[in-house]
């Protein structure tokens, strides 16, 4: 059997570990920028507030209404749905993290499913404060149906168990067939104008049917999973082919120093999300592109990658790499609007010296440890505690006086990280 941890709302939720008064009170979380609503507490969703509603239109589309108003705050984030994988490590057989707020487990050996189920769901919101619903069922799809019950009915309790075929049926046919998890809305779409209205309807259809079709795969395999037949390989935990650090920035930039400081950022973030998987990069990759929805002004998008002669996850180096390429990819007179850094190849870390010409070991060991103690300082006081010069962009106020900022990213509604910075710890008075 196989189980699903799916923290509810789990942007709003982790907002409201510190804001207990906002328990039952429409809260909402914006993107980056604080552009648009990304995530909404159950009370939000009442109102009819929509993912993805710009926040100016708030105000004018609920007037009188006290909505509170969060910008996004990754760290918070990361830090608290660590700690409830923690818990999940220590009460399942296995696990692996499919997302931020999601995690599979294998429950072979457990023989009550649904009391430990209801006992881990206790145990999460009373050590960290997160609401989470988890589905049980023979493989990972069905489980991923289970949770959706446990999130939507209390009377399930946080856990929904589907451990026979009585179950799955009913279960299958209350699931609309977009909401099957891997089916998106093309192949939504296309299952409805065949008549194939919900998940029952699919399960029940032939496999031969799902082949002729879809002619795929992961079609063929879902179909299996909906008919109790577990044929979804576990995911790896670090399986990631690819990581991926990108911004629209807060205005458009046309000074190459200011791209610089932002590229730097997302090159540093990169290659410590590396470290913190235990692997290293082969390529590095930057891209830039200026708004396509200004008409008025020249449009721009480039793309450009290099090999690392030796695989590495050090700031410096890929830093370094990413600021060489940005040199070759700007060029002047346009408006930037977005750029990413992007690292590519990944296996494993190894001490293995894999570039014949590089013999430096003791500059190589240098690295790491310069690495592993601003890790450390990070961790302990807060991320972004020390970052290189690079990272942070020299700039004049009107007066003259000389200031540096390191994320020109709006946050006008952030939460403090009282569990993460020293600067933000809670006081009792």
């Amino acid at each position: 059997m196989y189980g699903i941890v799916d923290c509810d709302n789990c942007y709003v939720s982790c907002e409201r570990v510190f804001r207990p008064d906002l328990v039952g009170k429409p809260v909402v979380v914006l993107s980056n920028n604080d552009g648009c609503v990304v995530a909404r507490s159950n009370e939000a969703k009442q109102l009819g507030i929509q993912t993805g509603t710009p926040y100016y239109q708030l105000a004018e589309k609920f007037p009188g209404e006290k909505i509170a108003v969060f910008s996004s705050n990754y760290e918070l984030y990361g830090e608290l749905t660590g700690r409830v994988v923690s818990i999940i490590k220590d009460a399942a057989p296995a696990y692996f993290r499919y997302s931020i707020d999601e995690c599979f487990v294998r429950l072979h050996g457990i023989a009550d499913l649904k009391p430990w189920g209801e006992n881990l769901s206790t145990t999460i919101k009373r050590s960290v404060g997160i609401p989470v619903s988890i589905g049980i069922a023979p493989t990972k799809t069905l489980a991923k149906v289970a949770s959706r019950f446990a999130k939507k009915y209390r009377g399930y309790r946080h856990c929904c168990l589907i451990d026979n075929d009585e179950k799955r049926l009913k279960a299958l046919a209350l699931t609309a067939v977009e909401d099957i998890w891997g089916i998106g809305r093309r192949y939504a779409a296309r299952l409805v104008s065949l008549g194939v209205k919900t998940a029952a309807d699919l399960a029940q259809m032939p496999e031969s049917w799902v082949k002729a079709t879809f002619n795929n795969i992961v079609m063929t395999r879902l179909h299996r999973e909906l008919n109790a037949i577990d044929c979804i390989p576990d995911e790896q935990m670090a399986a990631k082919k690819s990581i991926c650090t990108s911004r629209s920035f807060n205005g458009m930039i046309t000074d190459i120093e200011q791209l610089r400081t932002h590229i730097d950022n997302y090159a540093a973030r990169c290659a410590e999300k590396l470290r913190l998987q235990k692997t290293v990069a082969t390529i590095v990759s930057v891209f830039l592109n200026t708004n396509p929805f200004r008409e008025d002004l020249p449009q721009y998008y480039n793309f450009l990658e290099t090999r690392l002669l030796t695989p590495s996850n050090s700031t410096i180096t890929i830093v370094k790499t990413a600021n060489t390429l940005l040199q070759q990819l700007f060029k002047p007179g346009y408006h930037y609007k977005k750029a990413g850094v992007i690292v590519m190849g990944i296996s494993p870390d190894s001490p293995i010296q894999q570039d014949l010409f590089d013999t430096d070991a003791e500059r190589i060991a240098k690295m790491r440890r310069l690495d592993a103690i601003v890790d450390r300082i990070n961790k302990v006081n807060g991320s972004e505690t020390i970052v290189l010069c690079s990272q942070q962009y020299p700039s004049t106020t009107p007066n003259g006086k000389a200031e540096v900022f390191a994320n020109a990213i709006k946050h006008d509604f952030k939460s403090k990280n009282p569990t993460t910075r020293w600067s933000d710890i809670i006081r009792l008075n």
